[in-house]
C-alpha cells in the first residue's frame, strides 16, 4: 500500500499549501519506493506510446506539435477547481487515450491511434516528471507530489 501521511491541520480547501510544505505533508501523495515505481511505469508507458506511434507511419513532427494539447485542459479550471480537476484528470489518465487507440484500431482510423498514442506519451512523460492526477481542491497538489512556486516557501 502506498505510503501516505495525515492531512496537516494548517491545510484547508482554501489553503492547500503552507510554508515549508513538502510532499510528505499531504494525505494522498505517494512517496518513497511506490512513487519511484509509478514514475518508472510512466516512462514505460511513454516508450510504448512512441513505439505505437511508429507503427502508424505518420510524420514524427506530429509528436511535438500535439504533445501539449492535453494541457489545454488546464482552461477547465476557469470553471472552478472541481470541474477543472475532473477535465484535467480525464485528459491526463489512460482511459481516454486507450479508448482512442482501441477505436482507431477497430475502425482502422489512424488519426485516432495517433491521438491516443500522443496522449499516452504525454501522460507517461508527465508521470516521469512527477505530475500526477489532480485533487479537486488545488491545481498544485497531485498524487505524485506538490508543484508550483509555493512548494518550498
Amino acid at each position: 500500500m502506498p505510503e501516505v501521511t495525515d492531512v496537516p491541520a494548517a491545510t484547508t480547501v482554501d489553503n492547500p499549501h503552507r510554508p515549508n510544505a513538502d510532499d510528505r505533508d499531504f494525505h494522498g501523495v505517494v512517496t518513497g519506493r511506490p512513487a519511484v515505481w509509478l514514475r518508472v511505469e510512466g516512462l514505460a508507458g511513454a516508450i510504448a506510446a512512441l513505439v505505437l506511434f511508429a507503427t502508424t507511419d505518420e510524420p514524427w513532427w506530429l509528436v511535438p506539435a500535439l504533445f501539449l494539447v492535453p494541457d489545454l485542459s488546464w482552461f477547465a479550471y476557469l470553471a472552478g477547481p472541481k470541474v477543472g480537476a475532473w477535465i484535467y484528470n480525464l485528459m491526463h489518465t489512460a482511459p481516454l487515450p486507450l479508448a482512442l487507440i482501441v477505436a482507431g484500431t477497430t475502425w482502422e482510423h489512424n488519426s485516432l491511434i495517433v491521438t491516443g498514442a500522443i496522449g499516452l506519451f504525454h501522460l507517461g512523460f508527465d508521470r516521469v516528471l512527477k505530475y500526477g492526477v489532480k485533487y479537486d481542491h488545488s491545481f498544485i497538489v497531485t498524487h505524485l507530489g506538490i508543484h508550483g512556486p509555493d512548494k518550498h516557501r
